[in-house]
């Protein structure tokens, strides 16, 4: 079961609420759900992802939507399992700045960072943020952790918003020199 809080106000003129949960100015877009602290709230949470980020024009399919499921994915889980029971709930934030750069952070308030366990070749698990680090890396972003007000963190990665172009507009089509192209028969 999730448990949807709206996005905090913000005293920022021009902004508005598109949703709940979301807030949008013209170059600026932010989308928040908190969930329990269940695994069930992994796959959740990916759907939530998913779906924003094809609001935001990232198809599903696309490979940079893949990638953004696995390291939320990843980030999730540990906020599920490493909290030990001292965060009932995890919020996962999404934030588009000038369609130009994506922050994904999630938030436990649990106080002790994510540790880089070591990857023993036996080992099942200890691999998440090794994996975490390495996307986000191959995708040109960065990793980093902040605490928050109440002892706990937000793990939060930024990449390059890479949302492939739309098709044009029938304006843009129209602007174009010739007007819109005209399909032809072979």
């Amino acid at each position: 079961m999730a448990i949807w809080r709206e996005a905090q106000p913000v005293r920022s003129p021009g902004r508005y609420r598109v949703g709940k949960g979301r807030l949008a100015m013209a170059d600026h877009q932010e989308a928040r759900v908190t969930l329990p602290s269940e695994p069930a709230s992994v796959s959740s949470a990916r759907r939530y992802l998913a779906r924003v980020l094809a609001e935001w024009g990232l198809p599903d399919g696309a490979e940079a939507a893949d990638a953004l499921r696995l390291i939320l994915s990843e980030l999730a889980t540990n906020a599920v399992l490493h909290t030990f029971g001292m965060s009932p709930t995890f919020t996962v934030d999404l934030r588009l700045e000038r369609q130009e750069l994506l922050r994904l952070g999630v938030t436990d308030s649990h106080p002790r960072r994510p540790q880089r366990l070591p990857a023993a070749v036996q080992q099942d698990n200890g691999r998440g943020m090794v994996i975490v680090r390495t996307l986000a890396k191959e995708y040109g972003g960065r990793l980093t952790v902040t605490p928050t007000e109440d002892g706990g963190k937000t793990v939060w990665v930024t990449l390059p918003w890479q949302a492939p172009p739309g098709p044009p507009s029938p304006d843009a089509a129209r602007a174009r020199p010739g007007g819109p192209r005209q399909a032809t028969r072979p």
